[in-house]
């Protein structure tokens, strides 16, 4: 997909901290209760602690490739599962406890309508019960899920192109260290597999207890994942910081979409209010200046930290009007929703990825409580 280019701003010549310091762990959020279809109430913009978050909007052309979900290959005109590749049947493999088994039925058609319960891997828990309460709002109750017959598993072949890399067997946690590479790409043909199914490894490899996931020809079992973007514009995104949630909405105020997030923290609030987006930068390049984060690691430098679906604010960042904030993916798709951030929305790649491609500069995006 084209690279938009973004505005610059005067402070977005330095770039983002090392993940390890943008995520503190958070306990599991409890399930919200629903509001009513009609709660709407926009608050005013309040004052909030400026972040660290920009990017350098024409850098990262040369990133390595990532496997869109909706897309397939970013550069290259492979889709996600030629029909050659998946079947429409379940194929054997582990049979999961009836509890995993619904849940994980679960996630995948939550996945397939577009409310995303971030990673699916088969457990209960917040992520999975907060787009349950999203799609039950914005759809008036979950009979259509109860009503959708489709395999929640199917069958897939990987091809060449999923095992062929590049890929960044190490990645070290320090961000010089990172700045010493060229890419941070995945780690494996495992991670990049999980990625394009929108799975954790784990679940792969119990679903694939034979599986090498090195081989080109090995047929595998995958959740059967949405391999198409919602249809329509956003004319507006929400951010929800009580769920936290974002929302893709169109232009009568219905749902396109609804993402799972990890959205600010005590110490980096949400900026409260109404924005715009300038634009989408696709594997952008970093610049990391600790003199910006309050708990930068002493003694580290500003660095320049390379492209790819591993690094700090993953395959995509959308900016945002309000000055070093965005919206962006993660190299770590198991921490969304448990996690806090510097202050900046943080999606899976897979849905940051989505979700870029629905807005253009100038969309509306209102960030409330």
């Amino acid at each position: 997909m084209a690279l938009i280019a973004l505005t610059r701003l005067s402070a977005c010549a330095t770039l983002l901290a090392a993940f390890a310091a943008c995520s503190r762990p958070a306990a599991e959020p409890a399930p919200q209760p629903t509001p009513p279809a009609s709660a709407s109430a926009f608050p005013s913009a309040s004052r909030a602690m400026a972040s660290p978050y920009a990017v350098d909007p024409m850098a990262g052309a040369a990133a390595a490739p990532y496997a869109s979900p909706s897309t397939g290959v970013l550069g290259g005109p492979a889709p996600l599962d030629p029909p050659a590749s998946v079947s429409p049947t379940p194929s054997p493999g582990v049979t999961e406890t009836p509890a995993a088994e619904k849940t994980l039925r679960l996630q995948v058609l939550l996945d397939r309508a577009h409310f995303s319960p971030g990673e699916i891997d088969g457990k209960d828990g917040g992520n999975t019960r907060g787009a349950l309460a999203s799609y039950n709002r914005e759809r008036g109750g979950g009979s259509a899920l109860e009503a959708d017959t489709t395999p929640h598993l199917v069958d897939y072949t990987i091809a060449a192109e999923d095992v062929a890399g590049p890929f960044t067997p190490e990645i070290p946690e320090d961000m010089m260290q990172k700045g010493k590479l060229t890419t941070l790409g995945y780690t494996s043909a495992l991670e990049a597999l999980s990625e394009k199914f929108h799975a954790s490894p784990a679940l792969l490899r119990t679903l694939n207890p034979q599986a090498t996931f090195t081989r080109a020809g090995e047929r595998i079992r995958v959740p059967n994942v949405h391999t198409a973007p919602p249809q329509g514009k956003a004319a507006q995104v929400v951010v929800d910081g009580s769920g936290p949630w974002v929302a893709a909405m169109d232009a009568e105020g219905r749902a396109l979409a609804v993402y799972r997030a990890t959205a600010g923290s005590q110490h980096d609030p949400l900026p409260l209010g109404d924005w715009k987006v300038n634009g989408v930068s696709r594997n952008p390049t970093f610049n990391y200046n600790p003199d910006l984060f309050w708990d930068a690691e002493e003694g580290h430098a500003k660095a320049r930290i390379p492209p790819g679906p591993n690094n700090p604010v993953g395959v995509v960042w959308v900016d945002l009007s309000k000055p070093h904030y965005g919206i962006h993916g993660t190299p770590e798709p198991s921490t969304i929703g448990k996690t806090q951030s510097h202050g900046c929305i943080r999606l899976t790649n897979w849905d940051a990825d989505e979700l870029a491609g629905m807005v253009s500069p100038g969309t509306p995006v209102v960030i409330r409580k």
